[in-house]
């Protein structure tokens, strides 16, 4: 199998293939340093994890590299107003931010930069861009990228740079206030104000620190090359930052930069954006303290398709707690007490859940594939419950499920309090069916299932997780 995955710079499905020795060099835009991530940052890192997870199974090796932004102004201003250094700032929430990402089951890049650590790198690739008239040195000493004299610019984000002028879109480089030619032209090095403190780097333009979009064309380009496969990130970064990125890249070394662009949509809750005046920006530590698992988390954040924005809920996270106990259940039914973390996923071509893969390799189509894994799990419950499926071919089915466990990247936790181990199958449905209606509010449907479930000698009591059952004594 093939992954085909939408080009935001063709505006169609293309094929994701290695241009180079069997191994995809792709680059995500990592996280900035100051504060946690939080869901919505998570969901553009989950799917690109199940991104690199798919590639691995369609048999191609990868080259995964995931920058931390750990100098700009926000940075800054949260190291001065801590009253500590940049450095120690920044990795407090760089180990925060690793230890949330492995929580949620993400694979470690192979290559984790620093833009602090390739300072020197990135004040090279500014003299090459002032070398060819591409740059300019401001009176303030900031530098500035000239984008007239780049005539590709805006092809990613489909801009007519003729019909461009000062102020006609608030969003072109608003945040480089320095002095500059064009309002258009954007920092690569901006020069060290008093509100930076002791915040600086010298340079041959004077002392001050690089632009936000030079660290990731710097980091980039080391680690992968002049021209690499495949670059990742949300889509809020497609302009300025993606575009910014092409231009001094392709500016400097006059080859093309990325042959594939994949940017994930945004993240709603309960139908509205986030935002911190909303007080919805929620952060995995929230999500547990409601009592969900990071497994439900993800399994949430992976839900939607990538190309659409993916509205965030509690009711979500219940019906991801059902679905996960759902291959719990059927793992023990198989008689394994859980699954092993370590599952093959270049197997998975073999086992009933092909499908998913599939599904998968059709432009990351993540709906379409947790429908086939709940069809596929449908048909191995008939099989144990009508005893067709041999004791000899357990062992393989167990497996299977790994496989696609470990292609998802999630995993049922083991909970001894979970009644969905011990239930019988009639009576979990019906619960199942009860929460439904409490989530469509069929209050009347709702009421008649919970009895219908008390006749069988069950009691459903309402929890965080959506609900508990347990035998009623006597």
């Amino acid at each position: 199998m093939q992954l085909k995955l939408f080009n935001s710079m063709s505006r169609q499905e293309e094929p994701v293939f290695a241009d180079k020795d069997e191994t995809l060099r792709f680059y995500c835009c990592g996280p900035t340093v100051y504060a946690p991530a939080h869901i919505g940052n998570f969901r553009t890192f989950l799917l690109q994890d199940l991104f690199r997870r798919v590639i691995e199974a369609t048999g191609l090796q990868t080259c995964h590299v995931r920058n931390v932004t750990d100098v700009d102004d926000k940075t800054i201003r949260g190291a001065n107003e801590n009253g500590e250094s940049l450095s120690d700032f920044t990795a407090y929430w760089r180990a925060k931010f690793e230890a949330d990402a492995s929580e949620l089951n993400c694979l470690p890049p192979h290559h984790a930069p620093s833009a602090v650590a390739h300072i020197p790198e990135q004040i090279a690739l500014t003299e090459k861009l002032i070398s060819k008239g591409l740059a300019y040195v401001a009176d303030d000493h900031s530098v500035y990228y000239r984008i007239s004299a780049f005539p590709d610019y805006g092809k990613l984000a489909g801009l007519n740079m003729e019909e461009m002028r000062p102020n006609a879109d608030q969003r072109l480089n608003t945040s480089d206030e320095y002095d500059k030619e064009s309002l258009n032209d954007f920092a690569l090095w901006k020069a060290w104000k008093p509100e930076d403190g002791d915040f600086k780097w010298e340079s041959p333009w004077g002392p001050g620190r690089p632009g936000w979009h030079l660290e990731c064309s710097t980091m980039s380009m080391i680690y992968l090359g002049e021209s690499f496969d495949l670059h990742s990130g949300g889509v809020d970064l497609k302009f300025p930052h993606h575009e910014n990125e092409i231009a001094q890249s392709e500016g400097a070394t006059g080859k093309p930069f990325v042959r594939h662009w994949f940017h994930i949509n945004h993240l709603r809750v309960e139908n509205q954006k986030m935002s911190k005046s909303l007080g919805n920006l929620y952060t995995l530590a929230e999500i547990k303290e409601w009592g969900f698992t990071p497994s439900e988390l993800r399994y949430v954040l992976l839900s939607g398709h990538y190309r659409q924005p993916l509205n965030f809920s509690r009711e979500s996270l219940t019906a991801a707690h059902s679905a996960l106990q759902r291959i719990q259940k059927a793992a023990q039914n198989l008689g394994a007490e859980s699954l092993s973390k370590s599952g093959s996923t270049t197997s998975i071509q073999s086992t009933r859940y092909s499908g998913v893969l599939q599904a998968l390799c059709e432009d990351l189509n993540t709906p379409n594939a947790l429908g086939k894994l709940h069809t596929a799990l449908g048909n191995l419950e008939k099989e144990i419950k009508s005893n067709t499926l041999s004791e000899e071919d357990k062992p393989a089915e167990i497996a299977a499920l790994e496989s696609v466990c470990a292609l998802l990247g999630v995993w049922p936790e083991n909970k001894d309090n979970d009644a969905s181990a011990t239930v019988p199958d009639k009576i979990l449905q019906l619960a199942e069916e009860r929460l439904a209606a409490k989530t469509a509010k069929d209050w009347q449907k709702a009421d008649a299932l919970r009895d219908q479930i008390a006749a069988q000698g069950w009691q459903v009591k309402d929890s965080k997780h959506g609900y508990d059952l347990e035998k009623e004594k006597g």
